[in-house]
């Protein structure tokens, strides 16, 4: 067994944080999926991790149709995506922005897109990206589309899979959108496609194998810009500017499954796996990737963990049978299991805390504390089933469930 210098582990945050490329929004929106930092940690302070019996207080709801997008919030307005009838009967895909506030729609947009319900409910995977006056959102076919946030106005839209005639997945894209400058990337064909974010015009390509389903992770290693992501069978990473390879470790698993963001510390990469795969920790010299240790103590079938102070915590297992885990990064080792979630669920991290939907839809705020689970509160927010992490922007924090009920919920410290 390998051991990592501890080190690594107390500068993790702040090496991270530098690492990121990507603009960021007004202080407290959370303008893309995993947030502002990418890493599924929000850097917000005065909510309320605390409430009374009777649960946080509920701001508004919304119907937003079938599916999986999270909700990313900038300039006051929040954005998502779902599926639905609507429109004479026929499935669609719909783009909703609501005021972030009240709830009030402030404009929507639809599209024809099957529900596609393999295994599972259907409906959207991907998430809205915000980037300064435009929107861009994916849908399971590898329609691309760039609206006008202040008003839904389409500025351009592609086929993307079309263009670089890539096979699709067999449950459809998942990538969120990710923006480096003008740069748009998406995990569309063999290692994803870069497109000009102004205009649509394809940068570069890869091939058009089949996709994994993770997003794109913007990293600088070496002083080097690259990105990172979870091809259908490896882990690899791109220099931006062109799509070449820069490193690359094979990873199989069961129907092509690769979903959870790479997790990167300095020069370690974690990736982890539904299916029972499992998870690993991989060392990057030299543009080589070598395994430091690997075992199934984490296997992220859907949502990525998070990584505070040398620990990640998050969902493991398979359809139905998710515990909420904590690893020690350094080893591999499992800290502790938590049963209490009803199967599988979803996380980010506010600072020092872990904001938690259940399968059930219940909402749970726990510390993220190595030696146990400790909770701090917990409430039943939303009905089930709950597989779409939470958000926390601005006070409030927004939840949504497979068939589409979205709540507003006030955490802010009045």
């Amino acid at each position: 067994m390998t051991f990592l210098n501890p080190r690594f582990f107390s500068i993790g945050l702040f090496v991270l944080g530098l690492a990121f490329l990507a603009d960021v929004a007004t202080a407290g929106d959370w303008h893309r999926w995993r947030g502002p930092n990418g890493n599924g940690i929000s850097d917000e302070t005065g909510w309320l991790a605390k409430w009374s019996d009777d649960g946080p207080k509920r701001l508004w709801k919304a119907k937003v149709g079938t599916g999986f997008s999270s909700i990313t919030v900038s300039d006051g307005r929040a954005y998502t995506m779902g599926n639905s009838g609507r429109g004479r009967g026929k499935e669609q895909d719909t783009v909703f922005c609501f005021d972030a506030a009240t709830g009030e729609e402030l404009w929507s947009h639809s599209y024809g897109a099957k529900l596609d319900p393999k295994y599972y409910d259907g409906g959207t995977s991907a998430t809205p990206t915000i980037d300064g006056a435009n929107v861009y959102t994916l849908s399971k076919d590898g329609l691309l589309i760039c609206f006008a946030a202040i008003d839904g106005k389409v500025k351009w839209q592609k086929d993307v899979a079309k263009a670089v005639k890539a096979k699709r997945p067999t449950w459809g894209y998942a990538s969120s959108p990710v923006i480096i400058n003008d740069a748009l990337l998406v995990n569309v064909g063999t290692y994803g496609t870069c497109l000009d974010k102004n205009t649509g015009d394809i940068i570069w390509q890869t091939g058009g194998a089949a996709s994994g389903y993770s997003s794109m992770v913007p990293y600088v290693r070496d002083g080097q810009r690259e990105v990172v992501l979870f091809a259908a069978e490896e882990v690899v990473a791109l220099d931006p500017k062109n799509g070449k390879k820069r490193w690359g470790y094979p990873w199989e698993t069961k129907y092509g499954v690769n979903s959870a963001d790479p997790i990167m510390l300095g020069d370690m990469v974690f990736i982890s796996s539904g299916y029972n795969r499992g998870c690993a920790l991989l060392k990057v010299s030299g543009g080589k990737a070598t395994k430091i240790w690997e075992n199934k103590n984490m296997c992220n079938h859907f949502n990525a963990c998070v990584l505070i102070d040398g620990h990640l915590y998050g969902f493991s297992g398979n359809t139905g049978r998710g515990t909420l885990r904590c690893l020690e990064m350094a080893t591999g080792k499992m800290k502790w299991e938590e049963k209490s979630f009803g199967g599988f669920g979803a996380l980010q991290a506010i600072g020092q805390k872990l904001l938690i939907i259940s399968n059930q839809g219940e909402l749970v705020v726990a510390e993220t504390n190595p030696d146990e689970f400790t909770e701090i509160s917990r409430a039943q927010v939303t009905g089930p089933k709950c597989w779409t992490t939470p958000v926390l922007s601005n006070g409030r924090v927004y939840c949504r469930n497979s068939r589409g009920d979205l709540v507003c919920l006030d955490l802010s410290a009045k």
